[in-house]
């Protein structure tokens, strides 16, 4: 693994550019701020009607149209959502100056083909490990999120060195920058959205709520059981790795983690992770997201309306309501 530090890594070839950022949700309010911060002249590119414009502004950052944005920068990162990206990019690219350097926080886009970068293009990938919130409240504390970085395109021989510099710039050089591709973050990242993180870990603490729950125990008791206590073991994980967090519990918890782990996540649980990893990789993922976006996320809102509705959120509101109290 190559990992590269702050200090190994020169800031000049952001020196006198001007980067715009495209979109301001999660990662892009974050960069910017950081960005700015650091020194770097930044100008965010929004729609007209954008509700994000006035919001920029109060923050002190300059805003733009997405055509003036693009067309006055060096460097321009595209950090919309990932299934609009294709849009945006057909959008700004008679815009994009020759020889511009054309940056992503996420290899979805370019790997499964959304975005065909114009050939006089660099184009580099600086993936921070986490969400824009923590990126932010981690550079105003003096420290960094880990990111991948990589090149797709290096057209003037200077990829790899903006997007290194564009690395130290948001802070995440300060944890360290890991040389990856664009189809290994996005495949790995999607991956664990899909059967890990988001999708298995909450699918397996409902489950497990669900099961006490329908055996008589309190939902109170069975809430703070099955999804009260993950913010402990993702703390101890943090600190000290699955094999120091199971040594930092009771006997009786390891013991029991130990017999039941094995028994949940078996051989058909693996192999369904196989066949997870296998929709990424052939594209199936990003073709369904696409067409979910065409169609105005029908399932995401249906799903979004029917995880509202599940007995859980109940519970979790009146808890939080009691311990605030």
């Amino acid at each position: 693994m190559e990992l590269t530090r702050e200090k190994d890594i020169d800031p000049s070839p952001l020196e006198g550019r001007k980067v715009a950022v495209l979109g301001f949700g999660n990662q892009g309010k974050a960069q910017a701020l950081n960005l700015k911060d650091s020194g770097i002249e930044i100008v965010v590119g929004l729609r007209g009607s954008s509700l994000n414009r006035a919001v920029a502004q109060e923050l002190g950052l300059k805003v733009a149209d997405l055509a003036d944005a693009t067309a006055s920068a060096d460097v321009v990162m595209m950090l919309s959502p990932d299934e609009i990206l294709g849009d945006l990019y057909r959008e700004v690219e008679p815009h994009l100056q020759q020889g511009a350097a054309l940056g992503f926080s996420h290899g979805l886009a370019v790997h499964f083909g959304l975005v065909a970068p114009r050939d006089d293009l660099d184009v580099f990938l600086i993936a921070p490990k986490g969400p824009g919130t923590a990126l932010r409240s981690l550079y105003k504390a003096g420290k960094g999120m880990i990111a991948l970085w990589a090149v797709a395109q290096d057209r003037t021989g200077s990829a790899r060195a903006i997007a290194l510099a564009y690395g130290r710039a948001i802070g995440c050089a300060r944890a360290g920058l890991i040389a990856s591709s664009f189809e290994e973050e996005a495949v790995a990242d999607l991956f664990n959205e899909n059967a890990v993180v988001w999708g298995g870990v909450p699918e397996l603490l409902r489950a497990g709520f669900e099961t006490l729950v329908e055996a008589g125990i309190s939902p109170e008791i069975a809430y703070m059981e099955c999804v009260g206590e993950l913010k402990l073991i993702a703390e101890l994980i943090d600190a000290r790795g699955i094999a120091g967090m199971r040594e930092a519990i009771s006997n009786t918890a390891e013991f029991g983690a130990m017999l039941g782990g094995p028994a949940i996540i078996g051989p058909e649980v693996r192999q369904r992770m196989k066949t997870v990893l296998q929709s990424v990789r052939s594209g199936e993922f990003a073709r369904a997201l696409r067409a979910e976006a065409q169609g105005d996320y029908p399932k995401l809102k249906a799903a979004r309306k029917a995880a509202r509705s599940q007995p859980m959120e109940d519970v979790f509101a009146r808890l939080d309501s009691m311990t605030r109290d």
